[in-house]
């Protein structure tokens, strides 16, 4: 019984580990093209999913809050499409030197180049009740960023070059991100008084989602035949993706939760993930286009295809602690602020309330 009832409890990492194992198994099911059709069950289905589920449970003066909160803005922006990408670099310099094959290297540069998802960091804030209305604006709007900002960084970075298809991709950000959070704060309006009553499980559904998205993840992984990595290799890069993963989200943290810096410990949440996040979705079809034709391709896709669901791994992992952290320092926070605090950080009191689902 205590085992079933462990499981009950963290339903999402078992759903995690049974994805990755069900990927593993057989692949086929959920690649591009398989029976799941995951180009559009998750490229569009999945992702406006998630979004519209934001934007029903999302109250609308949240979001007009974080529109204006620009220094929240800038510090993840920045974070993500500048300092991440000339940090690697830099990083890269050393690693150089070393036995690593040199296209592994360079797809640990293109990791540093790619915006932020459009769903994993918005998820995961919301599952420890962070500002999920700042990760939502930042999700979307550092994914617009990069359809211009990555080729470019790209460029930069690796001196590779295309055309790359601008109105398409905003087109489809547009349609699985903006159109559906309107549309979902617009349905809110309409059924706000049953929402309040009746509390749907909007974490535990966005949560399924995510399984969704990790399983095909996996399958497109485990069903790639031109990614041919000795085992030295592979956990070389899944030691330095972790590592890099953990600086910086440790980085941020430590930036964010400054005494003078301003943010709220709801806010430190989204940055966290926002600003260590990298999209696979946007990232692969990038890389395709900007490295077309190219014979290493595979080689270079392949820390992105790892980092994509060791973020989500290592961000469900970590949710109980950093939970248990922001809530603890919203405690201290009241204890020290007083009445003051409704006054001073409106965020933490109200994100005291938000129940942790997983």
């Amino acid at each position: 019984m205590r085992l079933l009832e462990r499981m009950r409890k963290d339903w999402f990492m078992v759903g995690i580990v049974l994805a990755i194992a069900g990927a593993k198994l057989e692949p086929s099911i959920g690649v591009n093209g398989g029976p799941l059709k995951p180009e559009i069950t998750v490229s569009y289905i999945a992702v406006a999913t998630i979004f519209f589920n934001s934007g029903l449970s999302l109250k609308t003066e949240e979001l007009t809050s974080a529109l204006v909160h620009l220094k929240l803005h800038l510090f993840i922006q920045i974070f993500t499409l500048a300092f991440f990408p000339a940090t690697i670099w830099l990083f890269l310099q050393l690693l150089s030197i070393t036995p690593i094959n040199e296209w592994l290297l360079k797809g640990l540069q293109t990791v540093g180049c790619m915006p932020p998802p459009v769903s994993s960091a918005v998820i995961l804030t919301k599952a420890v009740g962070g500002n999920e209305a700042a990760a939502i604006f930042n999700s979307a709007f550092g994914s617009f960023l990069g359809i211009i900002i990555t080729p470019l960084l790209l460029l930069l970075f690796l001196g590779s070059s295309s055309s790359v298809p601008f109105t398409s991709i905003f087109s489809q950000l547009f349609m699985t991100v903006v159109v559906p959070l309107i549309i979902g704060q617009i349905v809110r309006r309409y059924i706000k008084d049953w929402l309040e009553r009746k509390k749907p499980p909007f974490g535990a559904i966005s949560s399924s989602v995510l399984l969704m998205i990790i399983y095909t993840t996996f399958c497109d992984t485990f069903s790639n035949p031109n990614i041919d990595l000795d085992k030295f290799s592979l956990v070389l890069i899944l030691f330095i993706i972790f590592s890099i993963q953990l600086s910086f989200m440790l980085l941020t943290f430590i930036f964010s939760t400054r005494n003078n810096s301003g943010f709220t410990p709801a806010d430190t949440v989204a940055i966290i993930f926002c600003s260590t996040h990298k999209s696979l979705t946007l990232g692969i079809p990038m890389l395709k286009i900007v490295f077309a034709g190219h014979e290493h391709l595979s080689l270079i896709s392949v820390p992105l295809l790892i980092y994509h669901p060791a973020q989500i791994l290592l961000g469900s992992v970590l949710v109980p602690t950093i939970k248990s952290w922001m809530v603890s320092r919203q405690k201290k926070l009241l204890q020290t602020r007083g009445p003051l605090a409704n006054l001073n950080n409106p965020e933490g009191l109200e994100y005291l309330s938000i129940k942790f689902g997983h």
